[in-house]
């Protein structure tokens, strides 16, 4: 089990936002002058796929890293135009099918000149305080920095459905640990290592429309299936049930309903996603029966 630490003078997690950034037309800040590089280089890695529309910001509030490590797993828009536009990006390409996420990340660390990894989606934007409480940090290899959460849908910052108290491994030196290789709800492996929880936020901006919603809940579903077949029993009632408690969960004891229709359209995305994988499961343990 990781040991936890929190960061800051005051021993406490804390995920206030104060920007000090001005907004760009898409709404994302960015900051007035980027911090100057960390004294230990930092390679940031972003896996992308069409992420053409929060692309120029995610790597802009990357601009203060040795290198960004770019992996495009098959995009069709203007993502590697985008990225080449960045002086300190190593652009790449994915030979072959997506292995699964977990894999893919793997792909990008080593991909990586240096050891220090901090991994970004290709629809996260640093904000500018955490760009410098990073390039302040004491960097030891032995443990992994995790980074609070801010997570926005439709304009608004959601604080309910669990999008709230969110914290993700993301800071990690490769020669003392990596990447899981599942397919999905891959993380940073923390056994025997230090666990530190970093103050200030990325702002995660995942759906810009219900489109989105649906096409991730396509992709999740099916690595799900595929990630679990034959390991894992599944059936219509208990995809189902197992929907229905989510909606629950979701709406009531995680409080979307304070949070209008947002709130609500999350937490339906949350039951449909359970009860497409759960049923992709079971046609996918008939596939292999059969």
């Amino acid at each position: 089990m990781p040991t936890l630490t929190l960061a800051g003078r005051n021993g406490a997690a804390n995920s206030t936002f104060r920007p000090n950034s001005v907004l760009s037309e898409s709404g994302i800040s960015r900051a007035d002058s980027p911090p100057l590089p960390p004294v230990v280089p930092i390679s940031a890695t972003v896996l992308t796929k069409n992420s053409a529309r929060l692309l120029d910001g995610v790597l802009t509030s990357l601009a203060w890293c040795d290198e960004v490590v770019v992996l495009d797993t098959g995009s069709e828009d203007d993502t590697r135009v985008i990225a080449a536009r960045h002086p300190n990006v190593s652009l790449h390409r994915l030979n072959g099918p997506f292995p699964g996420f977990g894999l893919a990340h793997q792909r990008a660390v080593a991909l990586a000149r240096h050891d220090w990894i901090l991994s970004v989606d290709s629809d996260e934007v640093l904000s500018p305080e955490l760009a410098g409480e990073i390039r302040a940090l004491p960097l030891d290899r032995h443990t992994v920095y995790a980074i609070p959460f801010r997570n926005h849908f439709n304009g608004r910052h959601i604080t309910t459905c669990g999008w709230n108290h969110e914290f993700h491994e993301r800071l990690f030196h490769r020669q003392a640990t990596n990447f899981s290789s599942g397919m999905v709800h891959e993380r940073v492996q923390t056994t025997n290592l230090s666990l530190v929880r970093l103050r200030h936020p990325i702002d995660h901006y995942s759906y810009a429309a219900l489109t989105d919603f649906l096409r991730k809940t396509n992709a999740y579903a099916g690595l799900f299936a595929e990630q679990n077949a034959g390991k894992k029993e599944s059936g219509p009632g208990k995809a189902v049930a197992r929907s229905l408690w989510a909606f629950f969960r979701s709406y009531l004891l995680k409080r979307g309903f304070m949070q209008g229709r947002e709130g609500l359209v999350i937490s339906v995305y949350n039951a449909q996603t359970v009860f497409w994988k759960y049923l992709m499961l079971a046609e996918a343990n008939r596939r292999l029966k059969a």
